[in-house]
């Protein structure tokens, strides 16, 4: 299936689509603490950037080599412009994923290398299942030089942004998943 007919494409609503390298796509469908976390994520955004802030969600980005990238938040420089229909991974200063069970490789490997390899100024994984979220800085041609992991629950978090704009992170308020009982 070529990236075209992929972008144009509707899958069924509540799947998280993966495309693998090796050309299978993958279809799962969005847990309530992942959808919930990218909405808690989203109203941090609009308190410290704005409600008009360039936040798009799940939204296709054009990065180099057909490897684009529907991230589950991507902050952009104020003036970003949209070439053709999409975004450029050049005016991206974070990206963040939200760790599904299915996702968590790829989340915590494969896109800590995409993104630090695109030189994406900060790559934050948040992960409600550990409980914490992985702040990557300095982008190198194989990933990040600086990892920072912060635990749910410990105040907020401001992530100074390329462009002198702070997006603060409320790690108090990040939704936790709720625990299974056995009924004992």
């Amino acid at each position: 299936m070529s990236v075209d007919a992929i972008t144009h494409t509707e899958f069924p609503a509540g799947y998280v689509v993966f495309f693998g390298a090796d050309g299978k796509i993958i279809m799962t469908p969005q847990s309530e603490e992942h959808s919930s976390t990218i909405k808690s994520m989203q109203y941090d955004t609009i308190l410290s950037l704005g409600r008009h802030a360039k936040t798009p969600s799940d939204v296709y980005i054009d990065f180099p080599a057909d490897e684009n990238s529907a991230p589950d938040l991507a902050i952009l420089r104020e003036d970003a412009r949209k070439e053709s229909k999409r975004y450029s991974f050049e005016d991206v200063l974070l990206i963040s994923e939200v760790v599904s069970t299915s996702s968590a490789r790829k989340d915590y490997d494969d896109c800590t290398a995409k993104y630090g390899r695109y030189g994406i100024p900060i790559y934050l994984i948040v992960d409600p299942y550990a409980q914490e979220v992985v702040l990557h800085t300095q982008p190198t041609g194989s990933g990040y030089i600086a990892a920072h992991t912060h635990a749910y629950g410990t105040g907020k978090l401001p992530i100074p942004l390329a462009d002198g704009r702070t997006f603060t992170l409320d790690l108090d308020e990040l939704p936790r998943p709720e625990l299974e009982t056995d009924g004992h």
